[in-house]
């Protein structure tokens, strides 16, 4: 009798509870064993972001059980339970079962549906979460027992994971609805494939529709709109054991998007902004070069050619009729057989096989994988007779493969530069192009050379100064450098800039530097440019000038900003550059407020940003270049705040077998200089690396390395930083902004290896090469740096004078009696 008025009780206590929300408003978001819902109700989310209830989809009386967005003027349906079992009436219940399952009961209480969690549990709920994923948890332990998220329908929302584990083959993926009327199982599934690299893939009835490309830490090689289109927090996590998982979690909170599996097989973003309809804002079928293998084996298919196919260099098509045709799918073989094979089957040995470079591909399906260096890459390849191309990615390492090349596209933007092996005489050929476009070249740029001579002794004559003139200030060696860059650099006159940036006005300034002011402006053709004007009063010359001019201009890499021109006329020195909106770095940074559109993720993307760019000028760019001043105000960052290495004044150019060099004129910014360079004037490579040490702490701490200026007790953040990190506090360095939780190993492993890079001793600092393997955990076991003594040296700020600096101690008792600011 008082189990049965303890169980009336429980009722009534429920039927009050429920009565008062409908009263007040409230909302309910959890189920238990007493608290069921019933065709039509639903429970919302606590923070009202998604409903869980029952809907019918277009077209159809059928009745199902799924989760979809509250704020959305148009219902769109992320999950559903029922998918392959409608209900045919409205009678249908959600409910836990007495083996503690979810369930859904139809009209005669038969389940239809149910979580099948192996382990009955005596007292679970379900509650809805505000990320949209419905968890039964045990409420005595509060452990996790199922979710929604684990059996995901069509959609990937926010936080949600994409995994696959190679061990014991689980492997959560999306499944598309049959049509957009009918939920149940289509032909498509999306989730992640690892055959030798983690790549995302679309299958239809289990053959591949469509290929993202291999992950470089930061996104799929494969989609070169990852560039443009897609917002920070995307992730692909490895836990080295096993299993990888793809997650990602948009910043701008304003704007509600996930990822949808269309039934027609298309992966789509979908976006709404302040609860308007939903639109598509990327689609992974651009065009019909997305679909997989769609050029067949050797084949290569640009969207923007017609027709769209062709075959790659050395090969032809397989079946000319059918080609011609187009059906491609027979795709292309080899003209010439390699000389690899002639030998292994008894031919003649002829000369050696080469590579012929493709570039901005997307790199061919069933890539084989090396984290060996780029040079190394190609040698392994060229030996291996197997192995009939390659492609280096400094995020992946080296890629190779010894099977057709199946799925290559040819991008107009991105992608990577593929080096397919072809027989010797397929290269001569190639040989035989390049010598006439070579010829063709130089004679043309002669030809430009001479008028260009002519047309600034003319516009001397009329204006007393010429273009790029030799001065009396300048050595032989700069006159000689100017000569060559005015046959590659386009060269505009004083009068063009001055109409562009309305001659010079204050409001187009954007900053001032040690070389002088910095103007935005915009040339008649409509391009935007940032106008380096040298000041008068810089303690920088021609020579600065001319370094940087000759300096940049041969270089060209995402991460280094692009040098578009230059003029000389009289006294006036100008460098034009293509304008970066965000200006610099340190203006986010050191920012209190800008700080906040900086959170973690997109500051990973700028340490490994600046980390590809210093590594192409060291080891991958055809000068080696030290670059001898790497701060934050030399960091400039473009509308999409990835971040471009600017200013090469003080840049110098390495041979082949240097390491290091001298200078008696010390020049930079005082408080990024390494050890050896401020006292001794030696610089090198690990120079550079002791700046982006400095950068990478400034950049997780979002304080400058000579804010401690009137500090007694820390006399640089280098000091404070190994204070924190020794003394196992990590927590007190790291930007309130960006310390999150989920980010907490990644900040500390990006600290570590900072304190690495600002060691004294050269010798003991990483190579750019191996920081950044570090960063991205390809090295997993990290040395345990030194304490910098050079960060007693107490740092005057950027902005006072060099005088200032004073030294409390230094490594070796050398005192700088000069020193030329920035």
């Amino acid at each position: 009798m008082g189990l049965v008025r303890t169980r009336n009780l429980s009722y009534l206590q429920v039927l009050l509870i429920s009565l008062s929300c409908l009263e007040f408003g409230c909302a309910i978001d959890t189920i238990t064993a007493h608290q069921f819902i019933k065709d039509p109700e639903i429970i919302i989310s606590n923070g009202g972001d998604f409903k869980l209830g029952f809907f019918s989809s277009t077209n159809s009386t059928y009745r199902y059980v799924g989760i979809w967005y509250t704020k959305v003027s148009a219902s769109h349906v992320v999950w559903v339970a029922n998918r392959n079992r409608p209900l045919k009436t409205s009678s249908g219940i959600l409910t836990i079962s007495e083996d503690g399952n979810l369930v859904v009961l139809d009209e005669e209480k038969k389940i239809i549906w149910s979580s099948n969690v192996p382990n009955s549990v005596s007292n679970p709920s379900v509650q809805l979460l505000d990320s949209g994923n419905l968890v039964m948890k045990e409420n005595n332990t509060g452990s996790i027992l199922w979710e929604s998220f684990q059996y995901p329908s069509d959609s990937l929302l926010p936080k949600m994971k994409m995994i696959i584990d190679i061990i014991t083959g689980k492997n959560v993926q999306l499944a598309s609805w049959k049509s957009p009327s009918d939920p149940s199982v289509g032909a498509f599934f999306a989730g992640i494939y690892f055959f030798n690299l983690p790549e995302i893939f679309i299958w239809k009835d289990g053959q591949p529709h469509w290929r993202s490309g291999p992950w470089n830490s930061r996104l799929f090689i494969g989609i070169p709109t990852m560039y443009s289109l897609y917002l920070d927090g995307f992730s692909l996590v490895d836990d080295k054991e096993g299993t990888f998982y793809f997650t990602f979690d948009f910043s701008n909170k304003s704007m509600l998007s996930h990822y949808t599996l269309s039934s027609e097989g298309n992966l789509e973003e979908i976006s709404s902004i302040n609860g308007k309809d939903w639109e598509v804002t990327w689609s992974s079928l651009m065009s019909e070069c997305d679909i997989y293998g769609k050029c067949g084996a050797f084949g290569s298919c640009n969207s923007q050619n017609s027709p769209i196919c062709s075959c790659l260099e050395g090969f032809e098509p397989k079946i000319i009729e059918e080609w011609n045709g187009r059906n491609w799918t027979s795709g292309c073989v080899r003209r010439t057989p390699l000389q690899c094979k002639r030998v292994s089957t008894g031919g003649e040995e002829g000369q050696k096989d080469g590579f012929l470079k493709v570039k901005m591909m997307k790199t061919p399906d069933f890539a084989n994988w090396s984290s060996i260096i780029e040079d190394e890459c190609r040698y392994q390849c060229l030996e291996n007779c197997s192995c009939i191309a390659y492609a280096y990615e400094s995020g992946i390492g080296c890629m190779s493969w010894s099977s057709d090349l199946i799925d290559s596209q040819k991008f107009s933007t991105g992608g990577v530069d593929l080096y397919v092996r072809v027989a010797y005489s397929e290269l001569d050929k190639k040989g035989e192009v390049k010598v006439i476009i070579t010829v063709t070249v130089v004679l043309g740029s002669l030809f430009i050379a001479i008028c260009i001579f002519f047309l600034c002794r003319r516009k001397a004559k009329r204006k007393g100064g010429i273009c790029l003139k030799s001065h009396g200030e300048e050595n032989l060696a700069v006159s000689m450098n100017k000569d060559k860059v005015l046959e590659e650099l386009p060269i505009l006159s004083l009068e063009e800039l001055a109409s562009a940036t309305n001659n010079f006005d204050q409001s187009n300034k954007l900053g001032q530097g040690g070389f002088g002011p910095v103007y935005r402006g915009k040339l008649l053709d409509g391009q935007e440019i940032a106008v380096k004007r040298l000041a008068r009063t810089s303690g920088q010359g021609l020579e600065e000038f001319m370094n940087e001019l000759v300096v940049i201009s041969k270089l060209q890499h995402r991460n280094l900003v692009r040098l578009l021109g230059g003029c000389v006329e009289g006294e006036e020195k100008m460098l034009v550059y293509e304008y970066m909106p965000n200006k610099s770095l340190d203006t986010f940074i050191f920012d209190p407020v800008k700080q906040e559109l900086l959170k973690w993720r997109k500051r990973f993307n700028i340490i490994e940003g600046i980390g590809r760019g210093l590594l192409y000028l060291h080891r991958d760019s055809r000068l080696r270049i030290i670059h001898r001043d790497l701060k934050a105000s030399n960091i400039l960052l473009d509308e999409e705040l990835n971040p471009k290495i600017s200013d090469f004044g003080l840049a110098r150019i390495f041979g082949g077998d240097e390491d290091q060099a001298n200078t008696k004129r010390v020049a930079g910014t005082y408080s990024y200089m390494s050890p050896e360079y401020a006292m001794e004037g030696r610089f090198s490579e690990k120079s550079d690396v002791f700046s982006f040490g400095v950068l990478l702490l400034e950049i997780v701490s979002g304080r400058r390395n000579a804010s401690f200026y009137y500090d007694e007790q820390i006399t640089s953040l280098l000091g404070f930083a190994w204070k924190m990190w020794d003394t196992d506090n990590i927590v007190a360095l790291i930007d309130p902004v960006i310390s999150e939780p989920y980010f907490q190993e990644e900040i500390q492993r990006c600290i570590h290896v900072g304190l690495l890079c600002v060691q004294d001793l050269a010798k003991d600092r990483p190579s750019v090469h191996v920081a950044i393997s570090m960063l991205k955990s390809e090295i997993i076991e990290l040395p345990r740096p030194k304490q910098p003594v050079f960060s007693a040296i107490q740092v005057a700020p950027e902005t006072e004078s060099s005088t200032r600096i004073r030294i409390e101690g230094s490594v070796n008792n050398v005192t700088i009696t000069m020193v030329h600011g920035r």
